[in-house]
């Protein structure tokens, strides 16, 4: 039986690198869905809705019949009951949307922030590390709750399993997501080499010194592909991480060798990139004109405040990755490999120099 996947949020890192797995999989049909089309992997098709829309996405999916749905998507908004409204009501105007077309199962993406609260209460809670699946919901408003009880509610009506993902800090190829560190990084390293900037690291000396890990878009992907089809993955929350832990003060210097920029001494503070790269929009464009690169403007580059926010940590985060494992989920991603992977990606799509 071909199965046939929506992969709402498809032109960010986590559904780019999800339609490109299952593209390349035997069996498997895929339709994308985001506010506005992307250059997306070959062979899926593309429909361009706002999930905020009730109604635009009854039509938009009016002929649709997906047999299995991911949600890889989110909008920030300017408080967390703002942000619990809009990205629960997407959640649900999707599913709703779907009703009666036998779904067979249904993924959510959330993240680390179901273990550290919102932006509003960001690692107040001070977790104990690593994060485990098992671990109680914060006291705390917090949009990914949200999303996960319309997920249950709609699960339980409909009849389709259902899975989350919990990922820490994603690493890949898409331009112009907010959560995209890999193209931010490459920006502030070409950025300092026109300018003669020490490419220093930017975050807090927690940060520096700790125990962290992150997830490549590549190895989200798997993990998804497999809760879709094993029985035992079904109604289950996951954490998603490549697999080891590192620390900043031991990778710093590898990414500063790969642009060929000398490693700058941690100055035992955090240097804020959003501070740092102020103003440097015109140097951006220079860069862009001298290389040939993509027009694409610095901030649709760069995300400044969210690695700023990830980097900036005063507490340690990192997941435990037992629970899959012990159900056969396996896949380990090297974590050098998935920034260099996706630095020579940017710089092959002519984003980055």
């Amino acid at each position: 039986m071909e199965r046939h996947a929506l992969i709402a949020g498809v032109s960010g890192i986590i559904g780019r690198h999800l339609a490109e797995h299952l593209a390349a999989t035997n069996g498997w049909k895929v339709t994308g869905i985001s506010r506005h089309k992307h250059d997306l992997p070959k062979g899926v098709r593309h429909i361009a809705v706002d999930l905020t829309d009730e109604e635009a996405v009854v039509v938009a999916l009016k002929k649709v019949k997906p047999t299995d749905v991911f949600i890889t998507t989110w909008m920030r908004q300017a408080t967390e009951a703002e942000n619990c409204r809009v990205n629960a009501g997407m959640v649900r105007n999707l599913l709703t949307a779907l009703e009666g077309k036998k779904i067979k199962h249904a993924a959510l993406v959330t993240g680390g922030k179901h273990y550290m609260g919102p932006f509003e209460a960001y690692a107040k809670s001070k977790p104990q590390t690593p994060f485990r699946e098992e671990m109680p919901r914060l006291p705390y408003q917090n949009f990914y709750y949200d999303q996960e009880d319309e997920l249950f509610a709609a699960a339980e009506k409909q009849g389709f399993s259902w899975s989350v993902h919990r990922p820490h800090t994603l690493i890949g190829y898409t331009v112009g997501n907010q959560m995209n560190m890999a193209a931010t990084l490459g920006a502030y390293a070409a950025i300092c080499k026109e300018t003669g900037k020490p490419f220093v690291f930017p975050g807090s000396p927690q940060q520096f010194e700790s125990c962290i890990d992150i997830t490549d878009g590549r190895i989200i992907a798997k993990q998804l592909l497999w809760a879709a089809t094993k029985p035992v993955a079904r109604n289950q929350a996951f954490n998603i991480a490549n697999g080891e832990v590192f620390r900043w003060n031991w990778l710093w210097p590898k990414l500063a060798a790969y642009f060929g920029l000398p490693h700058a001494e941690y100055p035992g503070h955090a240097q804020p990139l959003e501070e740092q790269m102020k103003g440097m929009e015109p140097v951006w464009d220079r860069i862009v004109a001298e290389h040939g690169l993509q027009k694409n403007p610095l901030s649709t580059v760069a995300s400044w405040w969210h690695s700023d926010a990830d980097l900036g940590r005063t507490i340690e985060t990192f997941n435990d990755m037992t629970k899959s494992r012990d159900m056969g989920f396996t896949a380990y991603q090297n974590s050098v490999r998935s920034f260099t992977d996706a630095f020579d990606k940017f710089r092959a799509e002519k984003v980055l120099p």
